[in-house]
């Protein structure tokens, strides 16, 4: 498909969203379906499972990054794909993608596409004499978004409602998106000819950022012997469905998270505003994509309730990509990942956190 904008049509894993916006009443609430239940943590596991083992047949030796992804998944948030070309960015985002059988579409970000392009648009219906909206490729379950920082900040500006508040308002009426929605976006870090880096309020929207980095040799060589014949993810099909997810949200939801574990997050992102080679720290918005990551990390574990190793895990992918570092940080060769690490080696752990008295 030649066109900026990219979405498979309906029928197959990759859907595109054939159904119209739920216009928004004045409580803020879509008129769409009522919530599922929840299901068992064991479910949620073996679940989570399939979902990993088919990603897996796409990017292989990267189970790690694959658990971030589902983290993300599961924690209601948005995910930002940051390597160098060749490492498979794009095809984690879609093989996530094809593992749930929900709407998906795809997004080429590209210098002139406009934010209609990514919204939607009004046009003018001469039989009805009104104006019908035709939704945008954002109106799906799963928006993969290749290579965002090719985009301008006016068209990268498109995301931030929807991002946040999961809404599009366009021409005063407010749209609903679908649950489970989710933004998974690529970009390069290496190649800035071209490109727009994205704004602190635009990264501070993602609920993690991942690298894949390169494969081990083994890994590289079994890649070479599965994938050199035919594109592994036309072979993909979906092992879970969009309502399925949506109750594996819910019962992340309910994991419990004491007073002492909750203090301790909020510990943790306020000293990444304290370091003096911090530039500007976390923000309040951080702290919570912290405890919902840290809730669906030990979900994934079994546990029906967070330990500080929850946060320690999603630490780094959370609050890395949110951290603007000094000049001096930057000459002395300091990363805002060694920041993070840092700030976990330095503040104390509460003792004692377990389930629920």
């Amino acid at each position: 498909m030649t066109s900026r904008i990219q979405s498979a049509t309906p029928g197959s894993g990759e859907q595109a969203s054939g159904r119209p916006p739920y216009p928004a009443d004045a409580s803020g609430n879509g008129h769409g379906p009522g919530r599922p239940g929840r299901v068992s943590l064991d479910e949620l596991h073996e679940v989570a499972r399939r979902i990993a083992a088919n990603i897996e047949r796409v990017l292989v030796g990267k189970p790690d990054v694959i658990r971030i992804a589902l983290v993300t998944l599961l924690a209601e948030g948005h995910l930002l794909v940051e390597d160098v070309p060749g490492v498979g960015k794009t095809s984690l985002a879609k093989a996530l993608a094809r593992s749930i059988d929900c709407t998906v579409s795809r997004i080429q970000f590209t210098p002139d596409l406009l934010p209609s392009d990514v919204t939607g648009v009004s046009i003018y219906n001469r039989q009805s004499g009104e104006f019908d909206f035709r939704p945008g490729p954002v109106f799906a379950n799963i928006v993969v978004g290749d290579e965002i920082n090719r985009a301008s900040p006016k068209t990268q500006s498109a995301l931030l409602e929807c991002m946040e508040e999961h809404q599009v308002t366009v021409d005063t009426t407010t749209y609903r998106l679908e649950e489970p929605f989710m933004v998974i976006a690529t970009q390069n870090p290496i190649e800035m000819e071209g490109t727009y880096a994205l704004p602190e309020a635009q990264r501070d929207r993602f609920t993690a950022r991942v690298s894949i980095g390169y494969p081990d040799q083994q890994a590289e060589l079994a890649m070479v012997d599965e994938h050199a014949g035919h594109n592994p993810i036309e072979d993909l099909q979906p092992v879970s469905d969009g309502e399925t997810v949506h109750r594996l949200i819910e019962t992340v939801r309910g994991v419990h998270l004491a007073p002492d574990v909750r203090r301790y997050a909020v510990d943790l992102v306020s000293a990444t505003r304290q370091l003096p080679e911090i530039r500007l720290g976390a923000s309040p918005r951080a702290t919570l994509h912290l405890v919902r990551a840290a809730r669906a990390q030990a979900a994934l574990s079994g546990r029906d309730y967070v330990v500080p190793d929850d946060l320690h895990t999603v630490a780094v992918p959370v609050l890395a990509h949110r951290l603007m570092l000094t000049t001096e940080a930057h000459a002395a060769r300091r990363s805002a990942t060694d920041v993070v690490r840092a700030v976990l080696h330095r503040v104390p752990v509460p003792q004692g956190s377990g389930p629920r008295q």
